[in-house]
């Protein structure tokens, strides 16, 4: 399984449509940069939240944190409280190839300013706008920004397809096009 380069991303970008909108170049002039890299692809942050905003005291159980324990917020920044996090959306919709799987790693920008991104690998044939956690581990308020880069996303093909794809299991974050909620057993119900 090996890294795959810009020729590779740009070339799937372009007939695949595996990335959208693409960049096919990097934009960094006066913006968190964002678009395609050496090895990798920086995704950009649309401008919809979910400021995770829970009752004083009792526990968190992630698999039924109620909806109402997060306030909606749309604009061009958002201001994440302090040791707190806010999920987000990325601007671009991603179709991942049946034998590529793909990593997503916070921008050094944001993470010398506390934040740390989270996003678990999107698997062979997972299609849809990511949601991302952006969670602030400083004692400030840390302002993100919408329409510039957040994470850098790298691509990983194997030798051989996979015989049972994201697709094929019938995922349930398969084709979302909003910031999802986390889907378990006892939320879906």
């Amino acid at each position: 399984m090996a890294i795959k380069p810009d020729t590779w991303i740009r070339r799937k970008c372009e007939q695949d449509n595996m990335i959208e909108p693409f960049c096919a170049q990097q934009i960094a002039s006066g913006k968190i940069s964002y678009g395609l890299s050496s090895y990798g692809y920086d995704l950009r942050l649309a401008d919809e939240f979910k400021i995770f905003t829970p009752p004083e005291g009792g526990l968190i159980d992630p698999k039924a944190i109620p909806p109402e324990y997060y306030r909606d917020h749309k604009g061009q920044h958002c201001d994440i409280p302090p040791n707190t996090y806010v999920l987000g959306r990325t601007l671009e919709y991603l179709r991942i190839p049946r034998d590529v799987l793909t990593l997503c790693l916070g921008k050094s920008t944001y993470a010398r300013a506390g934040i740390l991104i989270n996003v678990t690998p999107f698997e062979p044939e997972w299609e849809g706008y990511p949601t991302i956690s952006i969670a602030n581990t400083s004692p400030r308020p840390v302002r993100v920004y919408a329409e510039e880069g957040l994470c850098q996303l790298l691509f990983f093909q194997s030798d051989e397809p996979c015989e049972v794809s994201y697709q094929d299991r019938k995922g349930k974050y398969q084709t979302q096009t909003k910031i999802e909620f986390a889907k378990t057993d006892r939320s879906e119900g």
